[in-house]
């Protein structure tokens, strides 16, 4: 028998993207921290992004049919750290602005405006299949998180 420990350690050590993923219901924006996001489809655009079913950002998410996901930049921990924590005010430290009409971090390298195409029941989380209607990237090193903590790609990042 697999014990929840044992998987929890395991997938510690697998280093994934971090990103903001956004909404906003009328004009108050939603934010939390994920790093269950992965390239789902070229054809067309789809990307996968999984939520605890406990999520504040879920209802909004799955009432709009929008997100947002904001792919962060190595310098971006501490901003990741803030929209981890319960009960913070989010947006109050960070640049923002709306674009597609949803909450889009302005330093982020990478930002991505999706529809939401399906959400899957799964385990204790919910995992959306968002189709890209909107993209922009600029180069920067990305935040991953592994062994719990933030890094970045080390061959990435001591490019020139």
């Amino acid at each position: 028998m697999l014990s929840e420990d044992t998987f929890r350690n395991l997938m510690a050590g697998v280093c994934g993207p971090v990103t903001i993923v956004t909404t906003t219901d009328g004009q108050v924006p939603f934010g939390v921290t994920v790093s269950s996001f992965a390239s789902l489809s070229l054809a067309p655009p789809m990307i996968s992004v999984a939520l605890d079913h406990r999520s504040g950002l879920l209802p909004a998410i799955l009432s709009t049919e929008r997100f947002g996901v904001n792919v962060l930049g190595s310098d971006h921990d501490r901003i990741a750290i803030t929209f981890a924590q319960r009960g913070a005010d989010r947006f109050a430290s960070v640049p923002w602005q709306l674009d597609n009409d949803l909450p889009r971090l302005t330093d982020a390298p990478g930002w991505l405006a999706c529809h939401l195409h399906q959400a899957i029941d799964a385990g204790d989380h919910i995992l959306l299949l968002g189709e890209v209607k909107a993209a922009e990237t600029r180069t920067a090193a990305p935040l991953v998180y592994g062994y719990r903590t933030f890094g970045t790609h080390s061959a990435y990042a001591n490019r020139p």
